[in-house]
C-alpha cells in the first residue's frame, strides 16, 4: 500500500503564516492548531507535517517527507543538493553584512581579520573565502544583531527582510551575501517514484501563485480602435476578441500584471475602451 504523500512546512518563524495560506488558496482541506504536528488534507492524498524550519531539508532527504518548504537561505546551508521544485515568491530576504552604526568599517574587506557572528556558518564562510577575506566566523543560534554589543564580534551575517531589526539595533548594511525565498523541495526517490503526484501539487502551487499576480480585464471597443488597444494590452497570449450584438463593437478579453493595472487604465479609456471590469484570477494554468 503507497503511503499518502507527506510535505513538511515549518511550525514557526516567518514562512508558516505565507505557506498555510498558499495551501489554503490552492484548494487544499485541513485544519490546524497551536500544537497540531500533522494536519491530514480532506480533499487529496496529503498528509502537512508542521517541524523545525532547519530539519525540513533533512527530512526530505530522508525520505520522512516527499516535499518540503523552506528557505533558500537554509537549503544552501546545508550544502544539500536537494531537488527544488519551484520558487515561491515570499518569505523573501537577504543574508546580509552588518556594523554597528559607529564602526569605521564600510565595506567587507576591512574586515580582514576580525570576528563575523552569524548562524549562517557555511554560506558566511563561502563568500569570505571567495573574496580572499580571512575572518573569524563565530557561531551564533539567534539574535546576532545583539553579538556586537556584547563584543562578541565585530560585524554580524543576518537574515534582513524590511531591515527594521537592524536599526532598532544600531546597525547599519555594508553587503548583501546572499538572496533568499521560500522554496518548494522533493524528495529525489519521490520524484522518480511518484512524478504524478509531485505535479499535481507543483501545478496547484504554480497556478496559485501564478493567478495572484494578474487580473482578468474585460472591455467594449470600437472594431476601429481594436488594433491599438491590442497594442497596449500585455497579456499572456492574444487577447479574446468577442463580436457584440450592437455593429461595429467588440468584447476584448486580457490577463494583465496585476502591477500594471491602473497605469493602462487611462491609456485604455484613451484608445477607445470603455466598461472596463477588473476581475481577480483564482488560478491560472499557463
Amino acid at each position: 500500500m503507497i503511503r499518502r504523500l507527506r510535505l513538511a512546512i515549518p511550525n514557526k518563524g516567518r514562512l508558516v503564516e505565507p505557506t498555510v495560506a498558499l495551501l489554503r488558496d490552492a484548494g487544499l482541506v485541513f485544519e490546524t492548531g497551536e500544537r497540531a504536528l500533522v494536519a491530514r488534507v480532506q480533499n487529496f492524498d496529503l498528509d502537512i507535517l508542521f517541524v523545525r524550519t532547519n530539519d525540513i531539508v533533512e527530512f526530505i532527504n530522508d525520505g520522512v517527507a516527499e516535499l518540503g518548504v523552506t528557505g533558500l537561505d537554509l537549503v544552501a546551508e546545508s550544502g544539500s543538493d536537494v531537488p527544488q521544485v519551484r520558487k515561491l515568491g515570499y518569505g523573501r530576504c537577504r543574508l546580509t553584512i552588518a556594523v554597528p552604526n559607529d564602526s569605521p568599517i564600510r565595506a567587507a574587506e576591512d574586515l580582514a581579520g576580525l570576528r563575523v557572528a552569524t548562524s549562517h556558518m557555511n554560506l558566511t564562510r563561502q563568500f569570505f573565502a571567495s573574496r580572499s577575506i580571512p575572518v573569524n566566523v563565530i557561531p551564533v543560534s539567534g539574535a546576532a544583531e545583539v553579538a556586537p554589543r556584547l563584543g562578541l564580534a565585530e560585524a554580524i551575517v543576518d537574515l534582513v527582510s524590511t531591515g527594521s531589526t537592524m536599526v532598532v539595533n544600531g546597525l547599519r548594511p555594508i553587503e548583501e551575501v546572499f538572496d533568499s525565498e521560500a522554496v518548494l523541495l522533493a524528495n529525489k526517490g519521490a520524484l522518480d517514484g511518484r512524478p504524478e503526484v509531485i505535479d499535481s501539487i507543483e501545478t496547484m502551487l504554480g497556478a496559485t501563485l501564478a493567478a495572484r499576480d494578474r487580473k482578468y480585464l474585460m472591455m467594449n471597443a470600437p472594431l476601429t480602435k481594436l488594433t491599438e488597444l491590442e497594442d497596449l494590452l500585455p497579456g499572456l497570449e492574444s487577447p479574446s476578441i468577442i463580436p457584440l450584438a450592437h455593429a461595429g463593437m467588440c468584447a476584448i478579453h486580457s490577463v494583465v500584471d496585476a502591477d500594471q493595472v491602473w497605469s493602462l487604465l487611462p491609456r485604455l479609456k484613451a484608445a477607445g475602451a470603455s466598461g472596463i471590469l477588473i476581475l481577480p484570477i483564482e488560478k491560472l494554468v499557463s
